[in-house]
């Protein structure tokens, strides 16, 4: 389907929702169609996203966050089963542990999206910042909402609701980050390797700002610390064990200066 169908078909289930007479929920959701990511790129920008949050808060169990799986919130917008959801999203104040093979509105309490976060393409772009913004501000009510396109370190933008709950455009700091209120994060980009390959990938960072890490970095450090603490314990060892001999051969010289002078120590 083209980008001016689904944008069409989005707008259509805008409008036609009657939220006063609910029709009956339908019962036989696909969750998945099939189709990849826009690139390995984005794959690995999405993933980024929902395991570095779960690593910040992995002692947590009150949210879910997910990506590229469907988000069914009306029966007429379900039933074109052709409107991806978000390619990250996450959900606070549910059960976290509950299985889910996507996000059905109707089975999780009426609960939207809290964040929302879309990686653009040139084929995307354009629905990604007005048609999609518009459902997350109209529709879902999700507070916090960010685009960026891998491909193009300069592209982040975000919003968040205002008092009368209507996107305003979020003001970056002086590293070019966007703080995310929702989260209590802020989105920034950071140049390295992942999966092996080499980009400027948008990431978490600490209110502190530091990074958020994701698992197998914040294992890297803990190991680190490990081996430090393992250090420090065998260099506290050797202190013990010099302080030991240095004692040693104090009490040998004591005793053999008594013995010169004729006077056998106690033992």
């Amino acid at each position: 389907m083209s980008s001016e169908a689904i944008q069409e078909t989005i707008s259509q289930d805008v409008e036609s929702w009657d939220w006063e007479n609910p029709p009956m929920p339908p019962t036989d959701l696909i969750f998945d169609d099939g189709e990849p990511l826009e690139s390995n790129r984005h794959r690995i920008a999405m993933n980024v996203l929902i395991r570095s949050l779960e690593q910040a808060w992995i002692d947590r169990n009150d949210f879910f966050t997910g990506g590229n799986m469907f988000v069914y919130y009306n029966s007429a917008q379900a039933r074109n089963k052709d409107f991806r959801g978000p390619d990250f999203f996450a959900v606070l104040d549910v059960e976290g542990d509950k299985s889910r093979q996507g996000w059905v509105v109707w089975d999780e309490g009426g609960r939207y999206p809290d964040v929302i976060v879309e990686l653009m393409s040139p084929s995307t772009a354009k629905i990604d910042t007005t048609t999609k913004k518009d459902i997350y501000e109209r529709v879902f009510r999700t507070p916090d909402y960010f685009v960026f396109d891998p491909f193009k370190p300069n592209s982040l933008q975000g919003w968040h609701f205002d008092a009368h709950l209507r996107y305003q455009p979020i003001a970056a700091n002086e590293q070019g980050w966007l703080w995310c209120e929702t989260l209590g994060f802020w989105l920034g980009t950071w140049q390295g390797t992942i999966n092996r390959e080499t980009a400027i990938w948008l990431r978490f960072y600490h209110p502190s700002g530091a990074l958020v890490l994701l698992p197998e970095e914040a294992a890297i450090i803990e190991a680190e610390q490990e081996r430090q603490k393992a250090e420090q314990e065998r260099q506290k060892a050797e202190q013990e064990r010099q302080k030991a001999e240095q004692e040693r051969q104090k009490t040998e010289r004591l005793t053999a200066q008594l013995r010169a002078l004729g006077i056998e120590p106690e033992v």
